[in-house]
């Protein structure tokens, strides 16, 4: 569609009434659902409570599992991708998420960053060993609960 003006710019829009750049790189904010279940308002309603009982019970079990041994993380980050399919408050939750992981990562790629990290990592374990070479010294291959006053 052009006005007859040299400078002006045409925008590409996607079906949904998105623009195509956002479209390419992350989908439209909204409902996920099929048609026929946005088309009738009860219906969508309780697709709506279903996504949000279904990603309650998953972020849940995922908060159970932080102290537990399991996933948590994961599983918490997967209830949120369960409540993104229709909530637009977790798809943004979502998107803010990658974002700070992908600057962290690429933070972590940084040549000073990982010297610090090797360094810190490096010096942990160096002091780890010498508080496990002095208990050997000291006490010998004794379990702690079983070390009598000395």
């Amino acid at each position: 569609m052009s006005t007859g003006s040299s400078d002006s710019v045409e925008v590409a829009v996607v079906a949904d009434g998105t623009d195509a750049d956002t479209a390419e790189g992350e989908r439209g904010l909204g409902s996920r659902a099929p048609e026929f279940v946005k088309a009738r308002r009860m219906l969508h309603l309780s697709w709506q409570v279903g996504v949000f009982v279904v990603g309650l019970a998953v972020v849940v079990a995922g908060v159970i599992m932080l102290p537990l041994p399991g996933p948590g993380w994961v599983v918490i980050f997967g209830g949120m991708a369960i409540w993104a399919t229709e909530f637009v408050w977790a798809q943004l939750v979502l998107r803010w998420t990658k974002r700070k992981v992908t600057e962290a990562a690429q933070r972590a790629l940084d040549p000073k960053v990982r010297r610090r990290n090797i360094i810190l990592t490096v010096t942990g374990f160096v002091i780890i060993g010498a508080i496990a070479g002095f208990y050997l010294w000291k006490f010998g291959l004794v379990m702690p609960w079983k070390i009598e006053d000395q």
